[in-house]
């Protein structure tokens, strides 16, 4: 029985009459996280898991139709059996678990299977078929330890400092901005942030997050607050005429794609910092294996070699295309230069 198909709308339960993380906009939306390639506008009602809610509105609207529900817990649509279970990739993020008729699917989104602290601990959930992200299915992709990344981190700060330069870190607005803060914390004085990872974070805030404060960044902001702190940008503010205020400046890159080096030369960094909200190939390995599914289906970034990896260890698997991949909607002018 497929308990879940892939359609032009995106991952389709014929049972329950829902999508998983649709691309187009439909009546029943069950949302694994809040990023824009996972979470998109149109659908005329959205299931999430409670941390997600107010995040969907942040990026979809207050007016939107959205219920959150508990990891575990279990929502019933038309007779259809649905749970979230931690995924681990940035606050509010879930697998999502669907049994039809004694067959049970999971839906992972993205997820990694390190705690990084305030995302949750990884959950495998036992189930028959398992679709998997594969953004870093390949060996090249082995994660440092956290611990040592940011250790990194902080050594890179410090000799910035030294050198009278400010250090701007590039990172996703909404999730690994957070996770930098939170790791941070403890060693950084002030975080000064761009406009667009701003708005994520006071939301969270509000909702009762144990995070530091941040400062926005304006234009009237002056040269002298920069010199105590950290500065967090989202990577498409890089080469933009926003990053001019900060000079002398060091940037660093925090993306899993940094663990190949030539990936920093192209970005103009001084620095890049191989650290991803996406599990690693052992990560994923692992994942799997604790599933016992007896089927597994890749899905974007390196989806191809990973299920011809997984068949040839002996198992079930394949390549399904989507629509997933990234995370950011690109930096607009007016974002650029936040008021």
């Amino acid at each position: 029985m497929n308990v879940l198909q892939f359609t032009d709308n995106g991952i389709y339960c014929p049972a329950g009459g829902f999508y998983i993380d649709p691309w187009k906009p439909v009546d029943k939306a069950v949302i694994t996280h809040a990023h824009s390639d996972h979470a998109r506008w149109g659908s005329k009602h959205y299931l999430c898991q409670h941390d997600s809610v107010p995040l969907l509105q942040l990026r979809l609207g207050k007016d939107i139709s959205v219920q959150g529900a508990g990891y575990g817990e279990t929502t019933l649509i038309n007779g259809v059996e649905v749970s979230f279970h931690p995924a681990g990739h940035m606050i509010g993020s879930a697998q999502v678990k669907v049994t039809v008729q004694g067959q049970t699917w999971v839906a992972s989104g993205d997820y990694k299977t390190e705690n990084d602290g305030i995302s949750g601990e990884f959950e495998p959930v036992k189930c028959h078929t398992f679709i998997t992200e594969s953004t870093f299915g390949l060996p090249i992709y082995t994660w440092k330890p956290q611990q040592q990344l940011f250790s990194n981190i902080r050594d890179w700060i410090s000799a910035n400092q030294a050198a009278g330069k400010n250090s701007v870190l590039l990172a996703y607005s909404l999730g690994k901005a957070q996770r930098i803060i939170y790791n941070l914390k403890d060693h950084v004085q002030k975080f000064m942030v761009h406009g667009a990872i701003y708005n994520g974070h006071q939301v969270l805030l509000e909702h009762g997050w144990n995070l530091p404060p941040v400062e926005r960044i304006t234009p009237d902001t002056p040269k002298s607050a920069y010199a105590d702190a950290v500065i967090i940008a989202p990577p498409s503010a890089a080469g933009s005429t926003w990053m001019r205020r900060f000079n002398p400046y060091a940037l660093g890159v925090c993306s899993g794609w940094m663990q190949v080096r030539g990936n920093m030369r192209r970005q103009n960094a001084d620095a890049g910092f191989a650290i991803s909200d996406h599990a690693d190939w052992p990560g994923l390995l692992a994942a799997v294996k604790a599933t016992g599914a007896e089927q597994v289906l890749a899905t974007h970034g390196f989806s191809s070699t990973f299920a011809r990896y997984l068949t040839e260890q002996g198992l079930k698997a394949g390549e399904v295309k989507t629509q997933f991949g990234e995370e950011e909607e690109p930096v607009t002018e007016n974002e650029s230069e936040p008021s």
